[in-house]
């Protein structure tokens, strides 16, 4: 990235640490991402498959939620990469990926919401 001028001067020293931002293309992995849980319901059945895997069926039931509405938000989570699928019998199973971004999505929405990860015997 090439040197900076600044109309002002705030002796910040602020040009020589622009040089290595990232450009904003570079962003566009993370701003996606954060997308994907900007709907609290989306947000909730990503927690959700972070602690089981689940069909669309018992999602809809645990959530409250149609299954039609459900699958519209998986399908957004999957394309993400956040969760992944299998097909088991006539059923199709979902759960979180186990994938670094993934993980770090979900302590990140642990640590906002101050809530933890319900423990293995809750399970």
């Amino acid at each position: 990235m090439s040197s900076i001028q600044l109309p002002h001067d705030h002796g910040q020293d602020i040009e020589r640490q622009t040089e290595s931002m990232p450009l904003e293309e570079d962003f566009k992995t993370v701003s996606e991402l954060f997308k994907q849980l900007c709907d609290p319901s989306r947000a909730r059945i990503f927690w959700l498959l972070c602690h089981c895997e689940e069909c669309v069926i018992n999602i809809s039931a645990i959530v409250g939620m149609s299954s039609p509405a459900v699958s519209h938000h998986l399908r957004q989570l999957k394309s993400s990469g956040l969760i992944v699928s299998r097909r088991g019998g006539k059923e199709v199973y979902y759960r979180a990926a186990q994938t670094e971004k993934a993980q770090l999505l979900h302590r990140a929405i642990e640590k906002m919401m101050e809530i933890s990860c319900p423990s293995p015997h809750d399970e």
